[in-house]
């Protein structure tokens, strides 16, 4: 709709080769040294929560391709689930949860899902089913990118939508807003990715989700200016 389906291409060796190379070796390396925080967070999930311990959400890696993407459980279970998180969720995220997901450490399981090449480490995130059946043409190009845990989209767009579906209350009002509001503008960022990824790229927008991990960090950045101006006045 927005990218003629010509103008997506691959960008060369690192695209085609490199780019799953570094999802393997980072992943193994990041397993290795995370295993131990991944063990203790499950404990914590097993005394406070019960089983089971890992969401298994179905999700897109291409249209026709739906694989199972693992996260630490951060919710109440229920009968039926599904649709965008808004407001009228929030009530079902338990306390550590509420830290999980701050943390992010509720997506570190996805390191499996990297090693077996459903996902890599920079990408779209992954959709659920009903997405891609709405948006068939827009997903075909937007997934030829392999999903990943962040990216250009998750990094410049999250607070926004965020601040959109803190403001729904009901499953109906999330749906319309995901649909009208947020999805549009994600996929257009998606599709900037997809024809702009590079290596640099990517390690860049890995450094600044680290660092949006870092309390304060995350705040608008004249927000952030005006603080440390102020706190420089009342020196």
């Amino acid at each position: 709709m927005w990218i003629p389906e010509s103008a997506v291409a691959d960008h060369g060796v690192y695209a085609r080769f490199g780019k799953r190379l570094v999802d393997i070796v980072l992943a193994l390396a990041l397993l290795m040294v995370l295993i131990g925080p991944m063990l203790a967070v499950a404990a914590l999930l097993l005394i406070t929560q019960g089983r089971p311990l890992i969401y298994r959400g179905r999700r897109m890696r291409a249209p026709g391709r739906p694989f199972l993407q693992y996260k630490f459980r951060t919710m109440v279970r229920v009968d039926e689930d599904g649709g965008a998180t808004g407001a009228h969720k929030h009530w079902r995220i338990t306390p550590l949860g509420r830290m999980l997901r701050r943390t992010r450490m509720d997506e570190l399981p996805q390191l499996l899902n990297i090693i077996r090449g459903d996902m890599s480490f920079v990408g779209p995130r992954p959709p659920l089913p009903e997405y891609v059946e709405r948006f068939p043409a827009l997903y075909a190009a937007v997934l030829k990118t392999r999903p990943g845990v962040t990216g250009l989209a998750t990094l410049i767009y999250h607070r926004h939508e965020d601040k959109i579906m803190a403001s729904c209350r009901t499953a109906e009002e999330t749906d319309r807003a995901y649909y009208a509001r947020c999805l549009p503008t994600k996929l257009r960022i998606e599709l900037v990715y997809r024809r702009t990824s590079s290596l640099s790229l990517d390690l860049w927008i890995m450094w600044k989700t680290v660092l949006a991990l870092i309390p304060g960090y995350d705040k608008p950045r004249k927000r952030r200016s005006a603080a440390v101006t102020g706190q420089q006045r009342a020196r």
